[in-house]
């Protein structure tokens, strides 16, 4: 399978020629470029996930294959930095999230991104990006991720900042590379750990149950925790960082700056993943050997999935609303692969975390294009300049009503398979944990057919022109993915994926399936009361839970903490005195000896005369000198 290597390579070329492209090409040529690539990197992904997983053979597990490797640093003996292929479920499944996500939002950019400035430069930021997030999912080493992993942050920060003359989109761009980086620091950091200890960053080595390979880490502590411990919370502050999780979740609904189908491809089914993906990377090392930094995931994952859909409830602006959901959607992922065992159906966290990111990589992909489509007619973000729009955009309306379903957990979509697991394995866990989820997926219901009501139905709204449908080159990936959406709940994901490789058979549990339908049908019983007609209730409990309703407006206030830790306390407090003793004391000390050796050269510099007669005078007198101090002492 040594062809994968092209899966890599064409993007990259794609980037290269696209951001070396003569601005006298049209940019429909630059765009079927891009797009041809990516279709072609489409197909080889699919082929390769259908070559491997069907190779699993009689023992019906499957194997680790590596079609490339390569050493590229060497350390010493045992440590070196290598890249390569790694395929294996996980990586294979991943392959097809990203390159179908990926060849939709090149498809849609067609129509969405018409008559832009700078076509050319965004066809070829969204190749960077996707051969980033590529090599990122097919890395052999935990290095090889990390330098992927900062590829992804640099296209996202790119990308997010495409519309660079608007200071919002340069400042989003900004925030989310600053944010990001801190995070990545704690996952650089976790990394250097684990191979001063282990000698290797080979995924191989680090994920095969050997407990020789950590003999060192578990025995050595601190703070009362073992080395290990550290190291694997640390990477884990990467991940967070990555994937938006509580406290680092502010960068990214300031990213909705970015074009729209930037959106759907970085925060639907990409780089937030990243995260669920990196712990799943290192799953057996989190099961087996801290489990404690296991289960602190999972409540990190609990409190950020309610966090966020409590905002979700309140935003007006279309794309932030998705975004607080997307922050939601992957904090179930990690609640899910936090409570998860190892093996059979203890596995099944694990399971249930992957099947979600599949699915929710389809349906939130779906719900940003469908919400650019709407954008694209309307001029605005906002609700309140929508509704009624089911009469002029079909099937923008039906393919969003189709993803609202998956993402509440209606069956047969695709979303209630994947939550319905979770929430299984959230309640075999903690039953409090369960319910705590359950009450979460009953927002998200309520949220999402909020925003569906608001925009399609409700008061309709004066627009300077009639809404129309988008073009086919936006309509046709809204309705491919749609139609993934009605039909990927039924694929027997755990005979693919699991956590001990093996084929894994779940089914559904009637109290939990039956619990978490009638929650989202009675919020969305509630959502349809409230704003398919215009209805005072919402403004009458905006005004009851005033307190409530202002704080979650205001995203809790958590973006003006950052502020006034970084502008007050650490600019004013920490900054400002250093600056000071850096002008004044630093500065100061080296102006001062210049200024000493300047003056000295200057009363020392008639040595240099040119004179002879002085010269011989000057050695003259040093000689005598010299030679009265050999005399007399």
């Amino acid at each position: 399978m040594q062809y994968t290597l092209l899966i890599l390579i064409l993007p990259l070329l794609s980037f290269i020629l696209l951001g070396l492209v003569d601005s006298k090409w049209k940019p429909r040529v630059a765009g079927s470029i891009g797009t041809s690539v990516l279709g072609i990197v489409a197909l080889l992904s699919y082929f390769t996930a259908w070559k491997y997983f069907s190779s699993a053979g009689f023992s019906g597990t499957y194997e680790t294959l590596i079609p490339f490797h390569v050493e590229w640093l060497r350390f010493t003996e045992q440590l070196h930095i290598d890249l390569g292929i790694l395929l294996d479920p996980i990586s294979v499944m991943m392959l097809v999230v990203v390159s179908t996500v990926s060849l939709m939002v090149h498809i849609y950019s067609f129509g969405y991104m018409k008559g832009e400035r700078g076509f050319e430069r965004y066809y070829a930021f969204l190749s960077l990006f996707t051969f980033s997030m590529l090599g990122l999912v097919v890395a052999t080493n935990i290095f090889q991720m990390y330098i992927f992993w900062e590829l992804v942050g640099v296209s996202s920060y790119l990308l997010i900042g495409f519309y660079y003359t608007k200071p919002e989109a340069v400042a989003a761009s900004k925030k989310a590379f600053i944010v990001t980086r801190f995070a990545d620091l704690g996952f650089l950091i976790g990394i250097l750990i684990l191979s001063f200890y282990t000698r290797t960053f080979d995924f191989g080595i680090l994920t095969s149950g050997d407990a020789n390979v950590f003999a060192g880490m578990t025995g050595a502590t601190f703070m009362g925790a073992s080395v290990l411990s550290w190291a694997t919370a640390l990477i884990f502050i990467g991940g967070a960082g990555k994937s938006a999780m509580f406290p680092l979740h502010i960068w990214l609904p300031d990213a909705m700056e970015g074009p729209t189908p930037v959106s759907a491809l970085i925060h639907a089914a990409t780089m937030v993943v990243a995260g669920v993906y990196l712990v799943a990377r290192l799953f057996p090392i989190y099961h087996f050997y801290t489990p404690d930094v296991l289960h602190g995931i999972a409540y990190v994952g609990a409190f950020t999935s309610l966090f966020a859909a409590v905002i979700a409830c309140v935003q007006t602006d279309i794309k932030r609303v998705l975004a607080f959901s997307t922050i939601s959607q992957i904090g179930y992922m990690m609640v899910s692969l936090g409570v998860s065992g190892y093996g059979g159906h203890e596995g099944l966290g694990y399971m249930a975390s992957m099947f979600h990111l599949f699915t929710h990589a389809m349906f939130k992909a779906l719900l940003f294009l469908g919400a650019g489509s709407i954008i694209h007619a309307v001029h605005s973000n906002e609700m309140s300049r929508m509704g009624g729009l089911r009469k002029y955009m079909p099937v923008t309306h039906i393919t969003f009503l189709v993803a609202c379903l998956a993402i509440s957990g209606i069956p047969p979509f695709s979303g209630f398979f994947s939550k319905d697991e979770i929430l299984s394995a959230t309640m075999h866990f903690e039953p409090a944990l369960g319910y705590l989820m359950s009450f979460t997926a009953g927002l998200t219901a309520f949220y999402m057919f909020r925003l569906y009501y608001n925009i399609f139905w409700g008061k309709e709204h004066k627009q300077e022109h009639t809404p129309h449908e988008s073009p086919w080159a936006m309509t046709i990936p809204l309705i491919f993915l749609a139609t993934v959406t009605v039909f990927a709940g039924f694929i027997p994901f755990g005979e693919f994926v699991s956590s001990d490789r093996k084929p894994f058979e779940s089914e559904l549990e009637p109290m939990v399936a039956g619990m978490s339908i009638v929650v989202a049908l009675i919020a969305i019983f509630f959502a349809r009361y409230m704003y398919r007609k215009e209805n005072p209730l919402p403004d009458k409990l905006a005004n009851t839970f005033a307190g409530l309703h202002k704080a979650a407006s205001h995203r809790f206030y958590i973006d003006e903490v950052y502020m006034f830790i970084t502008k007050k306390i650490i600019f004013n407090h920490v900054s400002t005195p250093i600056a000071w003793f850096d002008r004044h004391v630093i500065d100061g000390t080296m102006n001062g000896l210049a200024t000493v050796t300047q003056w000295g050269s200057l009363k020392i510099k008639w040595f240099q005369s040119g004179r002879i007669q002085q010269y011989a005078y000057v050695i003259l007198l040093g000689a005598l000198i010299i030679a009265a101090l050999v005399i007399f002492i």
